[in-house]
């Protein structure tokens, strides 16, 4: 996806001033003060015998004024201010084109008896890379450097220093080898070119590999830097979670809605947009049918909260859900119904339980019709794009550390994208604003168009405010939370695994050839290359299923 709007302004009048990583991000409003619980926002966590904490405080090392993401370069730091009996574990790195909203965690050593200590210092440092033959925009010379860890340690970051010389021993730690676990690359923060070069030299955000509601693997916060394409194992690793009370720093049920009441979004919708959500049970009270295969013709009236509805199995395609039978009632249903509004909440660990993601979901009645752009024309694409019921989220991710927000995940079709805080539009204090895409109704952090395509041809999705917003602070409910300390219990419709609509009752086909011929003869070259580019689900395939069938559910966000 692509926004069609220009950013080289933008880039440009960048380099002119002062980048956005010398300003640090704050959130709009303090922090409120969370109700009392046991292990949320306690400012440490206890990995069980290894204590870590959450620097934001950070002193630069050094920096470099090109290449990275919009070619602004990116600033490599060191936390400071430690908390008393607390070690350094590695450095931060971001790109400059964003405002500083960075952490790193620090350890101390929590083992008890006769155990071997949690972290030890290395015994040398190995030179990963250094800017001395760069020729960018730079602050001097910078330096990587890899901690070698002593037998049965791992290194979990590595250190930036502005000189030739191998830093100090007792600069940083490396972790007992069962306090950590196997990570990957994810983002993409720097390298001398404005892109990311397999050849070269890069430096991208961690994670890691296993990541889930059960998953141990906790973030560090650090970076990892590669010389060129390298298929061995990285030499850094995660942390690990081995409490055997894992979840003990999530939420209670209080703190739960203290944190959605901190940070519960706004959804505006577009002011064309003629399917709106509703809320579950408005669905089923107005004659929301259950089909069965191989009883096609005797549907049954779902009853309210899905009490009727098949429970857990799998989505073998034995049942499915319908608008009602009446052509007025159908038509009526589909428009949904914005009174009876309500979001509801999925409530799940991350990182080893150092993080708490509050999955938001909106239930749509009906999937309107897709519409298409070919260069400066709009056109609509008949009845392609349309299906019974749609599931759509957004995903809060907040630190078990301090209960703040750190990034919101907006689903977008079949994919999505993570939005740090400081990018995130704010209303009333700390609230984010969500933008729902006119028909298709994918979330998106900012208004405007964002297309599904290349090249100024693709699959529009329009998003703008409207008077149509609604207030999830004041219309949700606790659906699920995947842990010991949170005992809410779940609707019967939350485990009907099956689908939330029919197979599409419509040829794709037939409809894009009523398209192509009302199309002048100088756009069906352009429209061909749409045809051809068009993702399944706009095409139409089986009904979608409901949140708990999703991967995301028990998963990370995709």
């Amino acid at each position: 996806m692509g926004n069609c709007l220009t950013l080289s302004s933008t880039t440009s009048s960048r380099r002119n001033s002062a980048p956005p990583i010398e300003t640090a991000f704050k959130l709009p409003s303090p922090l409120p003060t969370w109700p009392p619980g046991t292990g949320f926002a306690l400012g440490t966590v206890d990995l069980g015998g290894l204590v870590v904490s959450r620097v934001s405080s950070l002193n630069k090392v050094w920096a470099a004024h090109e290449g990275g993401p919009e070619n602004l370069g990116a600033t490599f730091f060191e936390p400071s201010k430690l908390q008393e009996g607390f070690a350094m574990l590695a450095c931060y790195g971001q790109a400059n084109n964003k405002p500083l909203n960075g952490w790193v965690l620090a350890g101390k050593d929590g083992s008890v008896g006769g155990s071997v200590g949690a972290l030890q210092k290395p015994i040398d440092y190995t030179l990963v890379w250094s800017s001395e033959s760069l020729k960018i925009k730079r602050d001097g010379n910078g330096y990587i450097w890899l901690p070698v860890p002593p037998e049965g340690y791992k290194a979990v970051g590595n250190v930036v220093t502005t000189s030739p010389e191998k830093p100090p021993l007792d600069k940083v730690r490396c972790v007992r080898s069962d306090f950590t676990d196997q990570c990957e690359t994810d983002l993409w923060i720097w390298g001398p070119g404005e892109s990311s070069d397999a050849s070269g030299f890069n430096v991208y955000s961690s994670r890691p590999v296993t990541r889930g509601t059960q998953a141990l693997g906790v973030c560090v916060g650090t970076f990892i830097a590669q010389n060129g394409a390298d298929d061995s194992p990285l030499a850094l690793s995660c942390l690990k979670n081995n409490n055997p009370n894992h979840t003990s720093s999530m939420p209670n049920i209080s703190q739960i809605q203290a944190l959605f009441q901190a940070y519960s979004p706004f959804v505006y919708f577009h002011p064309h947009e003629t399917y709106l959500p509703s809320s579950v049970n408005w669905f089923f009270s107005n004659r929301a049918l259950l089909h069965k295969k191989g009883d096609e013709s005797n549907p049954i009236t779902v009853e309210l909260n899905g009490s009727n509805l098949p429970q857990g199995g799998s989505n073998d395609g034995a049942y499915w859900l319908d608008l009602p039978k009446d052509q007025a009632a159908k038509e009526r249903v589909k428009k949904g119904d914005l009174q009876s509004f309500q979001a509801y909440a999925h409530v799940k660990p991350m990182y080893g339980a150092t993080f708490t993601d509050i999955a938001l979901w909106l239930f749509y009645p009906f999937n309107g019709p897709a519409r298409a752009k070919l260069e400066l024309i709009t056109i609509p694409l008949g009845k392609i794009g349309e299906h019974v019921g749609d599931w759509e989220h957004v995903t809060l991710r907040i630190s078990n550390f301090t209960g703040e927000l750190w990034e919101v995940y907006f689903s977008q079709h079949s994919s999505g994208t993570w939005v740090n805080a400081s990018e995130l539009e704010f209303q009333s204090g700390n609230r984010f604003v969500s933008y729902a895409s006119l028909n298709g109704h994918a979330s998106y952090p900012k208004p405007g168009l964002v297309l599904q395509g290349t090249g100024g041809i693709g699959i529009r999705n329009d998003t703008a405010k409207s008077r149509m917003v609604v207030d999830t602070g004041v219309a949700y409910s606790l659906i699920a939370a995947d842990y010991p300390g949170a005992s809410i219990s779940s609707p019967p419709w939350v485990n009907y695994l099956r689908e939330w609509g029919p197979k599409i009752a419509y040829d794709a086909a037939v409809e894009l050839k009523k398209v192509e011929q009302v199309l002048p003869v100088e756009l069906k070259s352009a429209f061909y290359s749409l045809v051809k580019s068009l993702p399944n689900e706009v095409l139409g395939e089986e009904g979608p299923t409901g949140p708990k069938a999703k991967s995301n559910w028990g998963g990370d966000e995709v």
